[in-house]
């Protein structure tokens, strides 16, 4: 099992493509290409933890078909564009505001939203985080898990922390 983290894919929301400059034709092609490289990476047993921002305007039975269709199992950590049918759709092992997981031997705090301090900030501790669709300046032990900095797929703790030593590693 693989532990992969993601946010902002904002599946169904058109605005991604004229404000983030998102390389597709339409909002069809941009949701199925983020399907495909999403399942291209994660295996079924696998675990993501996607830090908001997952989908905002498609009605419920959309936005519930979209998460049943990515592989993996799934977590939400809430972001400001997840509307209720996002937070209420069949398929989160998890939905919260911000959690604090171990992932091999590293202990990580996650938030849609970069922090400028956090919870055993001076111990090596890592903020995962989303929102800032890879526009901020990269800070110690702190990385943006959104699909804008990723090649509009999940990523590993591993690739992260590899990319930021200057390693070209590709999940």
């Amino acid at each position: 099992m693989t532990v992969y983290f993601t946010s902002d894919t904002h599946f169904g929301d058109p605005r991604v493509l004229r404000i983030d400059r998102r390389p597709f034709a339409n909002l069809a092609e941009h949701d199925a290409a983020l399907v495909a490289r999403w399942n291209e990476t994660v295996a079924a047993g696998d675990t993501v933890w996607h830090l908001g921002d997952f989908a905002l305007g498609p009605p419920p039975e959309r936005v519930a078909a979209l998460l049943a269709a990515l592989n993996g199992d799934k977590h939400l950590i809430v972001g400001n564009n997840d509307g209720p049918a996002t937070l209420a759709a069949p398929g989160w092992l998890s939905v919260a505001h911000y959690a604090e997981i171990d992932v091999d031997g590293r202990h990580l705090v996650l938030c849609h939203y970069a922090f400028r301090t956090w919870n055993r900030m001076g111990r090596g501790v890592v903020n995962l985080h989303g929102h800032s669709h890879g526009k901020l300046k990269p800070a110690t032990r702190q990385y943006d898990v959104g699909v804008d900095a990723w090649d509009f797929r999940p990523v590993t703790l591993d690739t992260i922390a590899g990319r930021r030593r200057g390693r070209a590693i590709v999940s």
